[in-house]
């Protein structure tokens, strides 16, 4: 079975040292085996566990909760259900980041079109007929 430093797992996961350091010494890789000598070995499944914390470390999910499902994945199918709860729940809170980022990208689209017409036109007044171009709110 291949096995990874450290340095190789984090460059597979385009994480550094110290995240994985960082991680190990919160719970979050009560898996990884260590050598005699204390140095940590990763397997493939190793990486595979460590893409699922960075997806929900991406989700905003705290350490604290993510230290959680790692303990219930440990504890085996007598957690199906809390851990199937949670990604559901990670679900719902991703799918409201992603309305919020829609909007966010729909103010920043009008915002494009703006300085690009005035960019255009060689002044924001071109915008001046329209009633959101006349707002001084609209020039930032």
């Amino acid at each position: 079975m291949k096995t990874f430093s450290i340095s190789e797992a984090a460059k597979q996961l385009n994480l550094t040292i110290y995240t994985l350091r960082y991680y190990d010494k919160e719970g979050l890789l009560p898996f990884v085996e260590r050598t005699a000598s204390g140095t940590r070995l990763f397997k493939e499944s190793d990486i595979e566990a460590l893409k699922v914390i960075e997806c929900l470390k991406t989700t905003g999910m705290p350490i604290k909760e993510i230290k959680n499902f790692i303990n219930w994945c440990s504890e085996g199918d007598t957690t199906l259900k809390q851990r199937y709860d949670m990604f559901l729940e990670r679900k719902a809170a991703v799918e409201a980041q992603m309305e919020e980022l829609k909007k966010t990208m729909e103010v920043i689209e009008h915002k494009c079109f703006y300085y690009k017409t005035a960019l255009d036109a060689g002044t924001e007044d071109v915008h001046k007929h329209n009633k959101i171009g006349s707002n001084f709110a609209s020039t930032y």
